[in-house]
């Protein structure tokens, strides 16, 4: 089970809104690219980026603060002879030229949104043109998908949807139930356990992370197919400690696969 960090970016800041509500931003740093640091010091072995005007705008809007997330990325790599870990974006990404630029400039992982329940045939032109790259973002609410920063609800169904996606050809699927985003009252296990058994690529979860309850619950039922969980609010205001929760994780996933007690073969 990933534990995966999330930046948020509004007006080239760090911020945690609460249900999507741009209105509701918690400023959590100045310096993104710092926070990434901060987040690899603590063993992140993703980052999920999400620029949130360009969600609202439709277009990138905070292309000089990925850039600098990308390149304290790269230096932390150099600085501790390490692999460069993935950084994956989401927000405001239409086109393919967007795309090629941001994996020219270094990204590992496009998240494509709300262009994929507009405009399905870009979806399946960008998993044609950039093969294992191109990860899809549903997010919903009692079951249906939303689109535009999650303030419009659509008619379509989560599952009906994803299957759709995964007959393109993406990489794997971030399920955020938005009315427990940004709220730490648990993610929607229920929910998210039925999607990833509907599909065979990769679920991340995504929304209402509050403590380590909430990953060994995962963690638990991961082998449905979920790969990751998305954390933001949780571990900016400290109910989630990243690293520690991602060592048990780790130790849950070995005795899960392994079928045996960690503890008992470390004896």
């Amino acid at each position: 089970m990933l534990l995966i960090p999330a930046i948020d970016l509004k007006d080239g800041h760090c911020v945690r809104l609460k249900q999507g509500d741009m209105d509701q931003a918690t400023v959590f740093s100045e310096d993104p690219a710092e926070t990434a640091r901060h987040w690899l010091k603590q063993g992140a072995r993703r980052l999920h980026l999400v620029d949130l005007n360009g969600a609202f705008a439709g277009k990138p809007k905070n292309e000089a603060a990925v850039k600098a997330i990308l390149q304290a990325v790269r230096e932390y790599a150099e600085e501790t002879d390490s692999e460069e870990i993935p950084v994956q974006l989401g927000g405001g990404i239409r086109d393919l030229d967007t795309i090629e630029r941001y994996l020219d400039g270094g990204l590992s992982y496009i998240i494509i949104g709300t262009a994929a329940v507009k405009n399905p045939g870009f979806l399946a032109d960008a998993c044609s043109a950039f093969p294992g790259q191109i990860i899809v973002g549903i997010d919903a609410k009692d079951g249906k998908v939303a689109t535009d920063g999650w303030s419009k609800l659509s008619g379509h169904e989560v599952i009906d949807l994803a299957k759709k996606f995964e007959d393109y050809g993406v990489e794997a699927i971030i399920y955020t139930d938005i009315g427990r985003d940004g709220m730490m009252g648990g993610v929607n296990i229920a929910a998210t356990v039925k999607l990833a058994q509907a599909v065979s690529i990769p679920v991340i979860a995504s929304g209402g992370v509050h403590n380590l309850a909430d990953v060994e619950a995962l963690c638990a039922v991961q082998d449905e197919g979920i790969e990751g969980v998305i954390c933001g609010r949780s571990i900016y205001e400290g109910t989630l400690d990243l690293a520690s929760a991602q060592e048990r994780a780790d130790k849950l996933s070995l005795e899960i696969d392994g079928g045996f007690d960690l503890e008992e073969e470390q004896a």
